[in-house]
């Protein structure tokens, strides 16, 4: 099922999340649907805030759909080790829609992070893979990629974005 993604402002994405205790059914459901979202989206990843849910749950495909292998569902993720020369590259954001800035990021990450059958996994990733991940993970603790941009930078996007949410507002009768 595709669920609606969250935009900036709204609240919820500045939420901390919490963890899952147990890994039932409705955990599972709700991967399916995010993977379904994100796939919609034609996203490479989706943190459960951005679809209004309070859980620490994120998936991320870097092959956007186009390797089945790539999909990885995780529960819980913790960073365990960040490293590596910053990795300075553009970024976007399903919650941020049409926005891309350039962010730095450490290009190394070592993630645990509980499997679907409950099981703990330890990943080392690197370049793009260690990217999306510090990104989807930072969505669980209320962080959107253009915190990480300069004061200017950032109040420049939020003036563009403002912007826009009233031009809609407008064109729908609302301003």
């Amino acid at each position: 099922m595709i669920l609606d993604i969250k935009t900036f402002p709204d609240e919820v994405l500045r939420k901390k999340n919490e963890p899952v205790s147990v890994v039932d059914d409705s955990v599972k459901k709700l991967l399916d649907d995010m993977v379904d979202t994100m796939r919609s989206a034609k996203g490479v990843g989706l943190a459960a805030p951005q679809v209004g849910v309070n859980k620490r749950v994120i998936i991320v495909d870097i092959s956007a759909g186009e390797d089945p292998d790539s999909l990885m569902r995780i529960i819980n993720p913790e960073i365990l080790e960040l490293s590596g020369e910053p990795d300075v590259n553009e970024e976007g954001c399903l919650s941020v829609p049409g926005e891309y800035e350039v962010v730095a990021r450490p290009s190394k990450a070592v993630i645990k992070y509980l499997k679907e059958n409950g099981s703990e996994e330890i990943v080392k990733a690197d370049g793009f893979l260690a990217r999306a991940l510090q990104h989807e993970i930072d969505h669980l603790n209320g962080v959107l990629f253009i915190d990480r941009l300069s004061m200017s930078k950032r109040e420049t996007v939020k003036k563009r974005i403002r912007k826009r949410i009233s031009i809609g507002d407008y064109v729908a009768g609302r301003g």
